[in-house]
């Protein structure tokens, strides 16, 4: 009996193409470098003496406002700038040095009334919105905070790298806004007395942080010139 002859079987071949890669909705590296960026100039643990001794003597629940007015009022800023900076400073013939003496100047005031004790005094202390100014701009919506988003929204391309831009930005004012509410468990530590101290140190850096703006400004004036 002759033997049944062998059956070729098919074997169907995998494809050796790789898959698709999926669509890459988020970018972690725009989104991390502004983050930190944005983190090193605005400095939410820096902030937290200077917030105590701006609002120095104001209930707690005014304290409490201010530090959500002043995280609204900086991302309310810095999203202006985002969105139309670059028309703005150009409309009005301002370059990126000036903005940065300015500022200096502004915090450097500030810095002295800290620094004197005029910030206790009651015309200064009741009447003024300090979550607007000096707290929301320039203190965190800075030159350099601006400067920066500017020029990452310039170079962001596609959505991905634009909603990783906006998202840093948003989690950075959430941060600063945490730092500047829980800031206020401190008062109930240090006492009246320990406000005190901490409003002079708070000038004393702020005063430093000012004039080192200033200093960045004049030297980009000598090194464009």
């Amino acid at each position: 009996m002759r033997p049944r002859a062998a059956v070729p079987v098919r074997i169907p071949l995998r494809s050796t193409s790789t898959a698709r890669p999926l669509i890459t909705v988020f970018d972690v590296a725009a989104f991390s470098t502004l983050f930190v960026t944005l983190f090193v100039i605005m400095d939410p643990p820096g902030i937290t003496p200077i917030f105590l001794g701006l609002t120095a003597g104001r209930p707690a629940k005014v304290q409490r406002r201010m530090a959500w007015q002043a995280a609204t009022v900086a991302f309310c800023v810095i999203a202006v700038f985002g969105l139309f900076g670059r028309q703005i400073l150009g409309r009005l013939h301002i370059s990126t040095p000036a903005l940065m003496i300015a500022g200096g100047l502004l915090l450097l005031l500030v810095a002295l009334n800290l620094l004197t004790g005029k910030s206790e005094e009651p015309t200064q202390t009741k009447d003024v919105n300090v979550a607007l100014v000096p707290l929301g701009m320039p203190l965190l919506a800075g030159p350099g905070a601006i400067v920066s988003v500017i020029l990452a929204v310039q170079h962001a391309h596609g959505f991905t790298a634009q909603l990783s831009v906006w998202t840093a930005i948003v989690a950075i004012h959430v941060v600063l806004y945490l730092a500047m509410r829980f800031s206020l468990l401190i008062i109930r530590v240090i006492k009246d007395g320990g406000v005190v101290l901490v409003t002079r140190l708070a000038g004393m850096m702020l005063s430093a942080l000012a004039v080192q703006q200033i200093i960045n400004g004049v030297t980009q004036v000598v090194q464009g010139a």
